[in-house]
C-alpha cells in the first residue's frame, strides 16, 4: 500500500471506490463536500486541486495496484475544526474493511503530522464505531472522553 497525493491519474479508480459507498459525502478523509462536483472530468481536476493546495490540511489516498482503497486526511494544528472534528479522519471502502488498512494509514500520516511539529494528534468518532476506535488504539491512541455520541481519542506523535 502506498499514500499518494490526490491526482487526476486516479479518477477512475476514485470513482469505483466512491460507489462502492453509495451516493453521498460520508466518505472521512477525502475532503468531499457538497460543493464539490466530481462526475465531469473538470470538477474532479478542480476539486483534486482544491485537496492539493489546502494550507490547513493534508489529504492522502490508501492505494494499492492502481486501486483506491480509502482516504485519509490530516488536519494541521491551524484549522478551525480541529476542535469538533480533530486532527485525522480517514475511510476505508467496505471491501478492504478489516484487513489493516487503516491501521497502517494512521500510522503513516504519523509520521507526516511529526514532520509537521506536531507532538500529539486528536481524533474524534462515534462512540457505537467499534471498529474505528479499535484502529485507533492500534495505533496507539487512548480514550481521553466522550460527549454525547461521541469519544475522542489521543494518539501521540513518535
Amino acid at each position: 500500500m502506498d499514500l499518494v497525493v490526490p491526482s487526476d491519474d486516479l479518477a477512475a479508480a476514485w470513482r469505483k471506490a466512491h460507489a462502492e459507498w453509495g451516493p453521498g459525502f460520508h466518505e472521512d478523509g477525502f475532503g468531499l463536500t457538497a460543493d464539490d462536483e466530481v462526475e465531469s472530468a473538470q470538477g474532479f481536476s478542480d476539486w483534486v486541486e482544491r485537496l492539493r493546495v489546502d494550507a490547513e490540511c493534508t489529504y492522502r489516498w490508501i492505494a494499492e495496484d492502481e486501486r483506491v482503497l480509502g482516504g485519509i486526511a490530516l488536519r494541521h494544528d491551524s484549522n478551525k475544526s480541529v476542535g469538533r472534528r480533530g486532527h485525522i479522519g480517514y475511510g476505508v471502502r467496505p471491501s478492504e474493511r478489516g484487513r489493516g488498512v487503516a491501521t497502517w494509514a494512521v500510522r503513516e500520516m504519523l509520521m507526516l503530522a511529526a514532520d509537521l511539529g506536531m507532538t500529539r494528534i486528536t481524533a474524534v468518532c462515534a462512540v457505537d464505531n467499534a471498529a474505528s476506535i479499535a484502529t485507533l488504539e492500534r495505533a496507539g491512541g487512548k480514550q481521553v472522553g466522550r460527549r454525547g455520541s461521541v469519544v475522542r481519542v489521543w494518539i501521540p506523535v513518535p
